[in-house]
């Protein structure tokens, strides 16, 4: 009966959120997207001419988000590289190189390789989240894991001047999170948009400035990478 009345009220929530109304009302897949704006005006991380590579892109909100970022004002293409990678289907969207599955295989790394050409990324962008299962130590360790992840990845394929933006929650283990960040990036900043929920401990983390980058090996096989 409690879980029904919880349900009930988040669909009040859910239905009477401005971010949702707004994000209906303009195209957006999601409210995510006001999230990634907020951080983006107030950091100015999304420039023209840019390689960004989207963590976890479905269902395509913050992509959508980029891609508007990065388009000419007569609306044709983009002045820019956009990338994503999930193991969830994404319905398309216009100029984003979407690639289906774990960005941890070859065979995706390899898919990754011929879209970047050689290019580093300037901005690699992770709203990856995990399945919470209410237990706050496995939950916490589950958000590490997919955390350390994104720096994995970006320490491979993140220019030295660019920058990571991750989601993760202020809880248990955020600060070990920060500490890790603080100890691959120059310069670490906490962002709480107001488009996050105020009873949400969702928080944002940015990194700028790659410390310990490492140099990427082309991949030649299907051998899920050892992590």
């Amino acid at each position: 009966m409690a879980k029904k009345k919880l349900n009930k009220n988040w669909l009040h929530d859910h239905i009477n959120d401005p971010y949702v109304k707004l994000a209906q009302k303009e195209g957006y897949r999601a409210r995510a997207a006001y999230k990634l704006k907020e951080i983006d005006e107030d950091e100015k991380l999304i420039k023209p001419g840019q390689v960004i590579v989207d963590l976890g892109c479905t269902p395509g909100s913050w992509a959508q988000y980029t891609r508007r970022k990065l388009a000419g004002k007569d609306g044709g293409g983009i002045d820019g590289t956009l990338i994503g990678l999930d193991m969830l289907e994404m319905e398309p969207i216009a100029d984003f190189h979407f690639i289906q599955g774990d960005f941890r295989e070859a065979r995706v790394l390899r898919q990754l390789e011929v879209v970047l050409q050689g290019r580093k990324a300037d901005l690699v962008l992770s709203d990856m989240a995990p399945n919470l299962s209410g237990i706050a130590t496995a939950d916490a360790a589950r958000m590490e894991h997919l955390i350390d992840l994104a720096i994995e990845f970006s320490q491979l394929h993140l220019k030295t001047s660019g920058c990571l933006l991750v989601k993760c929650f202020n809880g248990m283990g955020y600060s070990q999170i920060v500490e890790k960040f603080r100890a691959e990036f120059k310069v670490v900043t906490q962002k709480k948009p107001k488009a996050s929920r105020d009873k949400s401990s969702e928080i944002f983390l940015l990194g700028r400035g790659v410390k310990h980058p490492v140099e990427n090996k082309p991949a030649h096989d299907e051998t899920p990478l050892d992590i």
